[in-house]
């Protein structure tokens, strides 16, 4: 089997080894792949695997020997999935590896939020401390979450790990989602979409970005949110109306936000998030520790063995 991997350099930067996947077939890996090459590489490949390069219906179109498609992450938006449906191609993401990491970083990004944990370390080292006549300072509010509510948005393995970290800092739970599962905890109260923004004191967006949740997070709701209340997401960057949050920022309208996805990555240069008031922004690092890319790598490789035996697992499109 020829196996194509278009842009591998992010799961696998050189701390981890390709050696599963090459024991499977005929590999070719690639850091990166601009969207004219797809079709070159890809050629005579009866599996592609792709983090973020798209793959179009022209692409599919022009790889008739293409068999199956496997996602690099959970998110599949990257792939045209009707026309793989059409062309009886399964693809297959890996849709819990980064639970644990992306939930951690959704309270780093909250705890700096509240904390200014870096700010503060940078006064230090510029001497500022050794400097004062006390023995602290503070140059922000410093915020206690025990007590302020947590809104989440969307209650799949991410959302469910926040609201467990959420409880731990003893902030009472409240959330949206549009289908209700069994064995959501008894201690989450779920509201509807408005409520989470109304009376949530962080709202923590974990869906997915679909048609019906672009730019879910706009000026109405926003509008709606305290001004002492923060937005984290790192979800996707679409879910959010990048100027809209600006507005909010730089007006008062909400106190801060973290984010750690933005709409365009990498992200033009005049994104208007970067020089909002009090907006901390990361480059979509959330997923990236070695043990959850570890464990993407090893699922990768379960779900290309599964379809190579006839019985194809994670397939998000057929």
């Amino acid at each position: 089997m020829k196996i194509v991997v278009l842009d591998g350099y992010t799961l696998n930067p050189g701390d981890l080894s390709w050696d599963a996947l090459n024991a499977l077939g005929d590999c070719s890996f690639y850091d990166f792949t601009l969207p004219g090459q797809v079709v070159e590489r890809a050629a005579g490949a009866e599996a592609v695997l792709t983090n973020k390069v798209s793959l179009t219906r022209s692409h599919l179109e022009s790889l008739p020997d293409l068999r199956y498609i496997g996602v690099l992450a959970t998110g599949f938006n990257m792939v045209d999935i009707q026309t793989a449906r059409e062309r009886n191609i399964p693809v297959s993401n890996v849709p819990a590896y980064g639970t644990a990491s992306v939930s951690q970083m959704t309270f780093a990004l909250l705890l700096e939020l509240t904390q200014h944990i870096g700010h503060h370390a940078r006064t230090v080292q510029d001497g500022l401390w050794a400097e004062s006549l006390y023995f602290c300072y503070w140059d922000y509010p410093l915020i206690e979450l025990a007590g302020l509510t947590m809104g989440i948005i969307g209650l799949g393995n991410i959302g469910q790990a926040v609201s467990r970290l959420a409880r731990a800092f003893e902030m009472p739970v409240i959330a949206y989602t549009p289908r209700p599962k069994a064995g959501i905890a008894a201690d989450i109260n779920l509201v509807g979409l408005e409520t989470v923004f109304q009376e949530s004191d962080v709202v923590s967006l974990h869906c997915p970005l679909t048609p019906d949740t672009e730019k879910l997070v706009n000026a109405d709701r926003l509008s709606l949110m305290k001004p002492s209340a923060f937005l984290i997401n790192t979800s996707r960057g679409g879910l959010v109306n990048e100027p809209d949050l600006a507005d909010a920022l730089n007006s008062g309208g909400i106190a801060g936000a973290g984010l750690d996805v933005v709409s365009v990555e990498p992200p033009v240069p005049d994104n208007p998030l970067f020089t909002a008031r009090n907006c901390i922004v990361t480059p979509h690092i959330a997923w990236a520790t070695r043990a959850a890319r570890a464990r993407l790598m090893a699922t990768v490789v379960e779900n290309l063995k599964a379809y190579m035996a006839g019985k194809p697992q994670n397939v998000v499109n057929l």
